[in-house]
């Protein structure tokens, strides 16, 4: 196959096959879900065809890659400092846990570690998102030590996320308060508005709050909250079959700039 290597990646939850040559360039990759290769110089089609032909199993289109749009001409000229996209669910906590990882015995659990755990567990839920259109983004860091936990942004508009801890316990919503199994009642749901106030400022755009409650026992809600919409970390999905609010061209340039570090600095 002329040296010509075939290695499979994930980005953004799609499946790409990059062929690459001895010395480890890319000359091509072949993208499954748009039947499409794409060749970074035409000299080299028929070995990047072969190179190919056991992985496709259908029709595909074959020449260079598309043009970019505006906005991902801006991811690429994001400096990585200042792109949020790679942060991980949770980035946050993983970096303080790194920093500081507490005790080696303790006689209760670290709470940050289930705070942790819930958080990877939505993200985990959002990403899965990715292929019909929409974007998450974790851990996006707000002026005075603050975080949007996730923010979702797809067809049917945009979501502020924060993810609650309440592994086999009951939850009362009564708005503002939030009560957790036997723990006190906690005026949660203000702190959840105004994040996505902030993040509505930030991207002048409508971004609606969403409290993710993970694994509770039973979520009793005696009364909708005004504005906020109660969800487990099962039913997520219910986010993506909201659509007509957004244009593709619209979900993709409000996704360029609210991963943009300097973007959330001025809230």
């Amino acid at each position: 196959m002329d040296g010509l290597r075939v290695v499979p990646t994930w980005r953004h939850g799609r499946e790409r096959l990059y062929v690459s040559l001895p010395d480890g360039r890319n000359i091509a990759w072949y993208d499954r879900e748009a039947a499409r290769v794409n060749l970074l110089g035409a000299d080299r089609e028929d070995d990047v065809m072969r190179a190919l032909r056991p992985f496709i199993t259908g029709p595909v289109t074959v020449g260079p890659p598309p043009v970019p749009t505006p906005a991902e001409l801006a991811r690429l000229t994001l400096h990585p400092d200042d792109d949020l996209a790679p942060n991980r669910p949770g980035e946050a906590l993983l970096v303080a846990l790194d920093r500081d990882p507490g005790p080696a015995r303790r006689l209760r659990p670290d709470p940050r570690r289930r705070a942790l755990e819930a958080e990877q567990t939505v993200g985990e839920a959002l990403d899965r998102l990715d292929g019909a259109g929409w974007h998450a983004l974790h851990s996006v860091p707000l002026p005075g030590g603050d975080r949007i936990h996730h923010l979702l942004i797809g067809p049917g508009g945009l979501f502020a996320l924060h993810t609650l801890p309440a592994r086999r316990h009951r939850v009362t919503v009564a708005d503002p308060m939030v009560t957790v199994g036997r723990r006190d009642p906690h005026p949660l749901l203000r702190a959840v508005r105004a994040a996505a106030d902030r993040a509505s400022y930030a991207l002048t755009a409508e971004v609606r709050p969403v409290l993710a409650l993970v694994d509770p026992a039973a979520v009793t809600v005696p009364t909708a909250p005004r504005e906020v919409r109660v969800l487990t970390d099962t039913q997520l999905d219910a986010l993506s079959h909201q659509g007509g609010v957004l244009k593709p061209a619209d979900v993709e340039a409000l996704h360029a700039m609210a991963r943009d570090r300097n973007t959330w600095g001025r809230v």
